[in-house]
């Protein structure tokens, strides 16, 4: 499975977008896709996960609130609805799959090319 993020691009602060993140085979649903951002220097953090099968949800505190992750099983893409941006939400999001309910990258594979999110102030 490969997987290639999207949707990325400059937006003013408090402004939207929409992430999408495809898979090139079926997403099982004992699966735990997630969204991590990385910036120059620093590792890759997680932002978001969903589990696949029942879609539960799960953010990181600087996300609550603001970020939103969807799937649509039909097509095996999962998105991140990125509203009240901030400077700091400034970074390469990358998607990636993981076995379990996880918030440590090392625990994620198949990553993708990320797609880059700059938020001007």
């Amino acid at each position: 499975v490969q997987l290639q993020a999207s949707g990325g691009g400059l937006v003013q602060a408090g402004g939207s977008l929409r992430l999408s993140c495809a898979s090139s085979g079926r997403i099982f649903s004992s699966a735990v896709m997630g969204w991590f951002r990385q910036t120059p220097g620093q590792e890759r953090s997680f932002v978001a996960a969903i589990r696949w099968g029942w879609g539960g949800t799960y953010y990181a505190d600087s996300v609550k609130g603001r970020f939103t992750v969807s799937r649509d099983t039909a097509t095996n893409t999962m998105y991140l609805h990125m509203s009240g941006l901030k400077p700091d939400d400034t970074g390469n999001y990358f998607c990636a799959r993981a076995t379990g309910l996880s918030y440590d990258r090392r625990d994620y594979n198949n990553w993708g090319q990320g797609t880059l999110v700059t938020v001007s102030s």
